[in-house]
């Protein structure tokens, strides 16, 4: 059975600014306190089918996950997926207005496939929700604010 996070952050820079910083893989390490190392595997501009490496420390270890970029809709919205540790992840960013800013959606499904995972998402899932989502946060803010100073420039 899948399990469903979902964040919401509002950042006070138009969707299209907030869209470009936070889908600047490039830069990500160097903007997001919680990225250890990111690392873009394909060439050319970031959209669909770009793929990358992203190191994090989670619950005192050093993890690298490998993405892809399977939806990207310049301005409104990205896909990223994976897999790991028996499941696959589909994490969702919605960029809609919000006044004079961007509410910044984030929705990410994780379904088990393999059996141990299947046996343990229902543990798993309730402790892994309020780690993602503390960490997705403060990613958020980390971005927002970039995106804020940089409107204010």
């Amino acid at each position: 059975m899948p399990s469903t996070v979902k964040i919401e952050h509002t950042v006070a820079a138009t969707p299209e600014r907030t869209f470009a910083v936070f889908s600047d893989l490039e830069n990500a390490a160097d903007r997001v306190a919680g990225i250890k190392q990111l690392e873009v595997l394909t060439g050319g501009p970031v959209g669909k089918g770009t793929r990358f490496k992203e190191t994090r420390v989670m619950f005192g270890k050093e993890a690298t996950e490998t993405m892809e970029i399977t939806d990207f809709q310049p301005g409104s919205s990205y896909t990223t997926e994976a897999a790991s540790c028996g499941c696959r992840y589909k994490s969702t960013l919605d960029f809609l207005p919000a006044g004079k800013g961007t509410r910044v959606v984030f929705t990410m499904t994780s379904t088990p496939v393999a059996f141990f995972a299947k046996v343990m998402m229902p543990l798993m899932g309730v402790m892994m929700k309020g780690a993602m989502k503390k960490c997705m946060l403060a990613d958020f803010q980390d971005l927002g604010s970039v995106a804020e100073s940089e409107t204010a420039n």
